[in-house]
């Protein structure tokens, strides 16, 4: 496995795809495999490495999720009852209808139902993101609304575009719930995931802030040309948030990210901490979508994202907060295992059945960069062939 990683990695950097990448893969015992190829940015002399930070985007959904289902185990928060009791700007949602032809002016209508947790973590709630929907674009043109990386409270005023549980929609809904179990536990969530999620899983250098330790292993950002030409861009997400941004915000490590999966392969404890309740875990892998289902990605921002679909052909759920693949990749990962992304090609996958996770992390923009699935799925072939 080592030597067959190893040479695709190198390959990717050599071939001039990515500065730099970094991969990790394991098992519910522990590490099979850790390497990385190439610079952590062409601005920079480093190695890339397995402790190199990075910014993992939203692979910090799943860990918001984590804290979330912590608090419905312990009764504050519940998964379908209707979550405007607790988030009082969720109580009275909005459903976008389209635009005035004169003016261009949003017309909206109530939402005939109440939104839940539940429809926050597998977004059904009808919450979009800029990046995929043009429609939520033109709403934050019309209305000013800031974009949701500058991690400002007005950047989640967009409506819905679909009533609550009718539709599949990928949005800001986990952000919600990153505000939602801050509001039950009177602390940031920073805070929460520091003492209930990261501290306990040893993610030491995973958080919303980086610390002098983690930003002197701070890979750089890149955008990649239509042409595939690469280029070092300014990127930060703000480190004194106005709100600290669950569906997005964390910076972290391969390295760190792989405890978090094996927590996931060990029924929710991971070296004597017990993070969820195997219960718990064995809920939040459902299916919770269907008869509905993951729909490709249509760009709205070709410079952040290209179109994606993920296993073309097959169907997609989604569990809380993972998507699910319905039928065994051939030579990868069985039915049933979940998965997600970063918008800076940064990508994990969770096999129970077959006990097996993987991460890898790159730096690079547009998100659903072709040679950077393609090395994916290279990695997960030689993690199963091995």
């Amino acid at each position: 496995m080592k030597e067959r990683i190893d040479a695709l990695l190198r390959g990717v950097v050599e071939r001039g795809e990515v500065p730099g990448i970094a991969a990790t893969v394991g098992n519910a015992a522990g590490t099979l495999y850790e390497g990385a190829a190439g610079r952590r940015g062409l601005d920079q002399e480093a190695a890339m490495a397995p402790d190199t930070v990075v910014w993992i985007a939203s692979m910090t959904k799943a860990i918001t999720t984590v804290a979330a289902l912590q608090q419905v185990e312990a009764g504050r928060l519940s998964l379908d009852a209707p979550i405007g009791a607790v988030l009082p700007e969720l109580a009275q949602p909005q459903v976008l209808l389209g635009f005035t032809p004169e003016g261009g002016e949003p017309m909206l209508r109530p939402a005939r139902k109440p939104i839940t947790l539940r429809h926050l973590l597998s977004h059904t709630a009808g919450f979009g993101y800029d990046f995929f929907s043009s429609e939520i674009g033109a709403y934050m043109a019309a209305r000013g609304v800031p974009g949701i990386i500058g991690c400002e409270r007005a950047a989640l005023t967009t409506p819905l575009l679909a009533e609550p549980g009718e539709r599949w929609e990928y949005g800001i809904g986990i952000d919600f719930a990153g505000l939602a179990v801050e509001q039950v536990t009177g602390q940031r969530l920073g805070q929460v995931l520091r003492e209930r999620v990261l501290g306990p899983l040893g993610m030491v250098d995973t958080g919303f802030r980086l610390g002098a330790a983690q930003r002197a292993r701070l890979a750089s950002m890149h955008a990649k040309a239509p042409d595939g030409t690469l280029s070092a861009i300014p990127f930060e997400v703000p480190q004194e948030p106005e709100f600290e941004m669950g569906g997005g915000g964390l910076y972290g490590t391969v390295r760190d990210y792989l405890r978090f999966c094996r927590m996931w392969l060990n029924d929710g404890a991971l070296d004597g901490a017990r993070i969820l309740a195997p219960e718990t875990v064995r809920e939040a892998m459902r299916d919770q979508i269907a008869p509905l289902e993951v729909t490709p990605f249509k760009s709205a921002m070709p410079a952040s994202s290209h179109d994606v679909e993920l296993f073309p052909g097959m169907r997609k759920g989604w569990g809380l907060s993972f998507l699910i693949n319905d039928e065994d990749v051939p030579g990868g990962r069985a039915a049933g295992s979940l998965a997600w992304a970063g918008l800076a090609n940064t990508y994990y996958w969770i096999d129970p059945t077959r006990d097996r996770a993987g991460v890898i992390a790159t730096q690079v923009l547009p998100f659903g960069d072709p040679q950077i699935l393609a090395a994916l799925e290279g990695v997960e072939q030689a993690a199963y062939a091995a």
